[in-house]
């Protein structure tokens, strides 16, 4: 537990420590003298100040006098979403501020002839807002400070950042100036900046993209658009805190507490309220006995697919039934028996939705919509896992957006790739197209970098058995239509140079006959022809994602968790758009895109690095989970029958 106190010596001095620390000074300052210095200070200000009060107000004991913080009228995520205007008008924080300096007022005021001071442990504590005048006065007891505990129970065990918020004042309503005292003329007090409030630091914008030129054009033409909110976060299963108590040793205990969690989360989502809702790490049992009931009484109509093997998590897909009514439902599991590239236990979710019109529209329709959700493998070392597991949920996204005409309805698809921007993982999506043959397995989500291995895992053409019925353009076999040729079959030369490496193109013939450097020699192995399988995996989905990964007003990359003090990004929504043309950055084609049927209007902007490592990382106070959320509104066009 931290605590913040301040020493009145000359000037005033702000000190962070631990609880220990804060009491092995106070416990060394028991056991000495008071320097002349200070003790001449204190004498002068008895002589000069003290004596000229009346007798009558003689100032209270040290212990005695009580500060009520108003963190309980604001906690958790509320704080975080609730605008600054509205915390600074609230009527609890005004009237305890005042009653606060009021209190120092009398403190400082008072007279001291029969209360003399003679041992800085027993003056009060003064905590300093972020405006020029004090905000409170925070007296501690000896015992207070050796059991460890804050001047207030309510507040407990507070995280120091709270308690700073919690102290603050409205500047607007505290004069600049600070009274008169009999301490002015030998102890100022200057303004101290203590550390920023958490809902400033983890504050998120909403950043509105409906001015863009594509919306703006289907403004202009009348057309109406189906709008909704798409969330995708991480909550983070308890289960996989308990099991890895290494990873939040910045936190402290009671915030990782599932019951201290569980309301936090639910309020976000509930401030938010999105239309659709993709979790991923939700626990079994907290699903069932928890989570369901409470998103069903919000409206939602939900979907779970818990992780294979003896995995506790997995991934929901909810909806509110006010706004879709459900197609199809489509479970991914990606672990194969047998297969090497398939053997872990992460899932998938694909569901079709069909929007519902509003009454008054009868005579328009809508586009379905296909939502995805997954949460791939973390290991940074198997590439090729998460590359397979992809594969198949992109093969199941075209079989169930895939329309009769060929065409695909709307896809949006988010989660937890496991995976930085730029990475080929992430290129393979946004691009369509990924040339792996040869490339390392580490390479593949970027998280880590390990080329300083001498023998590294490589990716190999083909990536997986024909068995597992996935073509490379990642399609299910049994739904790719063979051309129709109309006549005699036609073999170019380029296909039947295919096969000249061939098993049975490599045999030599038994009755052939024997000359010296002519049939003598086996042929050599040239690897474009290799194998049937070009090493090279394709989609045709067409996706972008709703993120730049890149916070331009800062000059920082946008990050979405906070691995051991790191930040990355690793959750994505990824939407529908179209193709316009292609550019060439160093040497390798980055497809463009502009928004068709389905527009991105707007997005809750993420934070960078150093904003979180402000908070304390990942999980806090506010945010109960190691991963933000994402939230993206989007429009979907509507037309006539």
């Amino acid at each position: 537990m931290a605590d913040a106190f301040f020493t009145c010596r000359k000037n005033v001095l702000l000190a962070k420590s631990t609880s220990t620390q804060i009491e092995g000074v106070f416990a060394a300052t028991r056991g000495r003298s008071v320097p002349e210095e200070q003790e001449a200070l204190l004498q002068q200000w008895l002589e000069e100040g003290a004596g000229n009060l009346p007798a009558s107000e003689s100032a209270p004991a040290v212990g005695k006098v009580s500060v009520t913080f108003t963190s309980d009228w604001l906690e958790g995520s509320e704080l975080l979403m609730t605008s600054l205007s509205d915390l600074n008008a609230s009527p609890e924080v005004t009237r305890c501020a005042d009653r606060q300096l009021s209190e120092l007022h009398a403190l400082v005021s008072s007279d001291q002839q029969g209360h003399a001071v003679t041992d800085l442990a027993e003056l009060p504590a003064v905590a300093v807002a972020d405006n020029p005048s004090w905000a409170a006065v925070v007296p501690q007891t000896d015992h207070q400070i050796t059991d460890c505990a804050t001047v207030s129970v309510g507040v407990q065990d507070e995280d120091p950042a709270v308690l700073a918020w919690s102290l603050a004042r409205d500047a607007e309503r505290v004069p600049t100036d600070p009274p008169a005292s009999p301490m002015q003329d030998t102890v100022q007090f200057s303004p101290l900046l203590t550390e920023v409030p958490y809902h400033e630091i983890l504050w998120r914008d909403w950043e509105d993209l409906s001015d863009q030129h594509c919306v703006l054009e289907q403004v202009s033409k009348n057309t109406p658009l189906f709008e909704f909110r798409v969330m995708s976060y991480n909550i983070l299963a308890q289960d996989l805190v308990e099991q890895g108590h290494d990873l939040y040793l910045h936190c402290h205990p009671d915030i990782l507490n599932w019951n201290y969690r569980l309301p936090n989360l639910l309020q976000e989502i509930q401030h938010w309220d999105p239309d659709v809702l993709c979790l991923q790490e939700v626990q079994e049992n907290h699903y069932w006995e928890q989570l369901e009931p409470m998103f069903k009484e919000m409206g939602f109509t939900c979907c779970y697919k818990r992780r294979t093997g003896t995995k506790t998590d997995g991934c929901a897909l909810c909806y509110k039934h006010s706004r879709f009514q459900m197609i199809s439902l489509s479970p991914v599991e990606y672990f194969r028996p047998g297969l090497d590239v398939l053997n872990r236990d992460n899932v998938g979710l694909v569901l079709l939705l069909q929007p519902l019109l509003p009454e008054g529209l009868d005579l328009k329709a809508v586009s379905p919509l296909c939502v995805a959700t997954t949460h791939l493998l973390f290991n940074p070392r198997r590439g090729d896992i998460k590359l397979a597991q992809m594969a198949l949920l992109l093969a199941e996204i075209d079989k169930v957006a895939r329309t009769t005409e060929g065409s695909y309805c709307p896809v949006i698809l988010c989660g937890d790739l496991n995976s930085v921007p730029d990475s080929p993982l992430y290129k393979f999506i946004r691009n369509g197209e990924l040339s792996y043959h040869g490339m390392p397995t580490w390479k593949v989500s970027g998280q880590e970098d390990f080329s300083q291995q001498l023998y590294s895992r490589k990716l190999q053409a083909p990536l997986w058995p024909s068995s597992l019925g996935v073509t490379d353009s990642c399609r299910y076999v049994t739904l790719c239509q063979p051309k129709k040729l109309a006549g005699r079959q036609q073999y170019s030369r380029d296909f039947l140079l295919q096969f000249r490496y061939c098993a049975a193109a490599c045999e030599r013939p038994p009755q052939l006959v024997l000359l010296e450097g002519v049939t003598d020699a086996k042929p050599g192995i040239n690897g474009k022809f290799f194998s049937l399988s070009s090493g090279i995996i394709q989609h045709g989905l067409n996706l972008t994602s709703v993120y730049s990964h890149f916070l331009p007003q800062r000059g920082r990359p946008e990050v979405t968790t906070m691995p051991m003090g790191l930040g990355a990004t690793v959750d994505y929504i990824f939407y529908s758009a179209e193709p316009v043309e292609s550019g060439n950055r160093g040497g390798e084609c980055r497809r463009l895109y502009r928004d068709g049927a389905l527009k991105l209007l707007g997005r809750l902007s993420l934070l960078s690095e150093d904003s979180l490592l402000m908070a304390n990382g990942l999980p806090n106070p506010f945010c109960s989970s190691d991963h933000l959320c994402l939230l993206a509104s989007f429009g979907l066009e509507i037309s006539s029958l």
